[in-house]
């Protein structure tokens, strides 16, 4: 009889348990992506390997919600980068180096925070050729490569956010937004590497609009240098934006995006286009060695335009065809550059969840880069060539589990 107190606890508990785990829901899910890779020209070389994470980066990932009554539930997610030619975890090392997140979701929208994707890349990236898109009509059929030069803009999904609160609202009649601001959680001055975003979108049938803004101070740290690998000492070499195209503009103070895009369903084609500008505004008031050689001032712009088009002459094939035009501003001693790209895709279905690609991009510069030097081409993710042109290819599998 001593033992019945305890022993009733003990089954209590195990009940609640029950109960509570009744009403989660945990799963585990993940993506396989591993091909042959070819560059032209990477600073003269022609290298051919393999590489993980060609169409979408390769990752696996946790995520859950609990029910928590009156149409409130909680929810999270973690989720892990990493290559399967090496093993070794993705985004400079971080272990949720894609996404880290908790939240609160109900029938209005789900409020996170953590580690995420800005609501600008959220929203916009879907009307590019590189970005993931809606509904499973285009699947990142450009791949990593086909982001516009040195993913400028982000559509290719190359930078998170650290410290983010953000709230995604659910579709009413179409219509959906997003809002994210990020701390920059620096001791003494609030402001310092923080960023802010809005983003919204109007769906209805075959038709696709949205549009959304950025802003985001000293991204060379708080955009580009959100890793545990990256450069974050003054004292020392600071440079994370490493790309020609904008590496010279690293000392802005501000970087201020704007994207606009729209997509149409006409029965097996979806035609899509869409239009950034990118300020590196305020040059010279970021900190930090090796930022601004030219000492430049002022404020930088990069305009992309982009069409593309996406086509299922059968269910289990997928061609994609989309160009893209930058255009740079001219500041200080740097005249501008502009950049053209061509991104050819084709992809057929094994399965539900397995599937073969090929790409092919194909980019050419003219002009003075960010850097004072004659403009080379410099696709995303690539080395950058040394004259330029440049020309790039992958084939490769994709399994999602």
């Amino acid at each position: 009889m001593k033992y019945g107190m305890p022993a009733m606890a003990i089954a209590g508990c195990l009940v609640c348990g029950s109960a509570f785990a009744q009403s989660s829901n945990v799963r585990l899910y993940g993506l396989i992506d591993n091909g042959f890779v070819y560059n032209n020209n990477a600073k003269g070389a022609s290298p051919s390997q393999l590489a993980s994470g060609n169409l979408q980066g390769s990752r696996w990932g946790i995520a859950g919600t609990e029910d928590l009554g009156g149409g409130l539930s909680a929810v999270f997610r973690l989720e892990s980068g990493y290559s399967i030619d090496t093993g070794a975890m993705g985004q400079g090392g971080s272990m949720f180096g894609r996404r880290a997140t908790i939240g609160l979701a109900n029938r209005f929208g789900t409020l996170s925070i953590g580690r995420q994707y800005d609501a600008l890349t959220d929203y916009m990236a879907g009307y590019s050729a590189a970005g993931s898109a809606r509904n499973g009509v285009v699947k990142s059929w450009a791949g990593v490569y086909g982001a516009h030069p040195g993913d400028l803009d982000n559509l290719g999904g190359s930078n998170r956010t650290n410290n983010v609160i953000k709230f995604s609202s659910a579709s009413f009649n179409g219509l959906s937004a997003e809002a994210a601001y990020s701390l920059g959680n620096k001791a003494g001055d609030f402001t310092s590497s923080q960023s802010l975003s809005f983003a919204g979108a109007y769906r209805n049938g075959p038709l696709d609009v949205g549009a959304a803004y950025q802003n985001v101070r000293n991204p060379n740290y708080a955009s580009w240098g959100v890793n545990p690998s990256a450069n974050n000492a003054t004292s020392a070499s600071s440079l994370n934006m490493n790309s020609p195209v904008y590496s010279g503009f690293a000392s802005a103070k501000t970087m201020q995006s704007i994207a606009a895009g729209a997509s149409y369903q006409i029965g097996t084609v979806r035609v899509g286009g869409i239009f950034t500008n990118v300020q590196f505004q305020h040059l010279g008031g970021t900190p930090g060695n090796g930022l601004n050689p030219l000492q430049l001032s002022g404020t930088a712009t990069l305009s992309t335009y982009e069409m593309n088009v996406a086509w299922r002459p059968i269910p289990a094939v997928q061609l994609g065809l989309s160009y893209a035009f930058t255009h740079g501003s001219s500041v200080g001693s740097v005249s501008g550059a502009n950049y053209g790209q061509w991104n050819l895709g084709a992809d057929y279905a094994l399965s539900k969840r397995t599937d073969l690609y090929a790409v092919m991009v194909y980019q050419r510069a003219t002009g003075v880069d960010s850097t004072g030097k004659a403009a080379v081409a410099a696709i995303a993710n690539f080395t950058a060539s040394s004259t330029n042109s440049q020309v790039g290819g992958t084939v490769g599998i994709r399994h999602i589990f």
